[in-house]
């Protein structure tokens, strides 16, 4: 009986300190997540200004750019953004059955976030040889060479379209994995922007001057993807943790029952030998 307290008793200390780890875990992804709703909200504002600018291109004349050119071809290149690290409950997941879903024979796949790399490399037709890595402070470096290769492959009408996938924010607690063709270039229709009072004067081509802009504009918006796939990833986990620590509160309230049934039962034992002594020697 004294080692199926210990026992317990051990648990409890085990299972006490998870609870600590997975609180502190909460705590610093919901300050991660407030860090990366603030660098979505800057990035709206400068992506704006780029697609005003590609706007115009477009509006000055006939502009019959490659990027922007729908093939017949159905042939995909999926960029597939992932986390660097685990614990954030289905988060990655959701994506994999999403690429699994979507993906068919002579398609390829870009995988962004060390997750994704390890899961795609035996699985997947991918264009890269290594990870690439997706810090918290997403950093342009980071990814810049692998979006030029998947431009330079597109051009080379390697594939026929560049889809990303990754998890779209939706609230603490609803991430939806989406996916959002990035090449050819689509751009939103905007009824609030009169394209007629916003020409700029270009110097040089409009062609040449697309060829400089659109490959921007692309690395940009697979940027604002990623924050929104970090906001997402942050309140995965979050609520992963949350979850985590609400389960460990209950099987510590379940097993200090346990081990204080065990101990009273411990203690009637004891009784029962110190009467039975006494009752034998009267």
């Amino acid at each position: 009986m004294a080692g199926e307290t210990k026992h317990i008793k051990n648990k409890i200390q085990a299972t006490k300190k998870t609870s600590q780890i997975t609180k502190a875990m909460n705590m610093v992804s919901a300050s991660k997540l407030k860090q990366a709703q603030n660098a979505i909200m800057y990035y709206y504002d400068f992506i704006g200004k780029i697609e005003s600018v590609v706007r115009n291109l477009v509006a000055s004349g006939d502009v019959t750019h490659p990027l922007f050119l729908e093939r017949k071809g159905t042939r995909t290149c999926f960029v597939v953004i992932t986390s660097e690290r685990g614990l954030a409950g289905p988060f990655n997941n959701n994506i994999y059955k999403t690429l699994k879903s979507e993906f068919k024979y002579g398609d390829c796949v870009l995988p962004l976030g060390t997750r994704g790399f390890n899961y795609t490399k035996n699985n997947y037709n991918i264009l890269i040889n290594k990870p690439v890595l997706l810090r918290d402070d997403v950093r342009f470096e980071d990814i810049i060479d692998s979006l030029l290769l998947a431009i330079k492959k597109y051009l080379n009408n390697e594939f026929d379209r560049v889809v990303v996938v990754y998890n779209h924010f939706v609230n603490t607690l609803t991430q939806e994995p989406t996916m959002r063709q990035i090449i050819p270039v689509q751009l939103e229709e905007d009824e609030s922007v009169d394209l007629t009072k916003h020409f700029y004067d270009f110097v040089g081509g409009i062609e040449s001057i697309l060829d400089k802009v659109l490959p921007m504009y692309i690395e940009n918006i697979v940027y604002g993807l990623i924050l929104d796939s970090k906001a997402s990833e942050h309140a995965a986990r979050m609520t992963a943790m949350k979850s985590a620590t609400d389960n460990a509160t209950e099987i510590i309230s379940t097993l200090e029952l346990a081990y204080n049934r065990a101990r009273q039962q411990a203690i009637t034992l004891e009784l029962t030998d110190i009467i039975g002594g006494a009752n034998a020697t009267s």
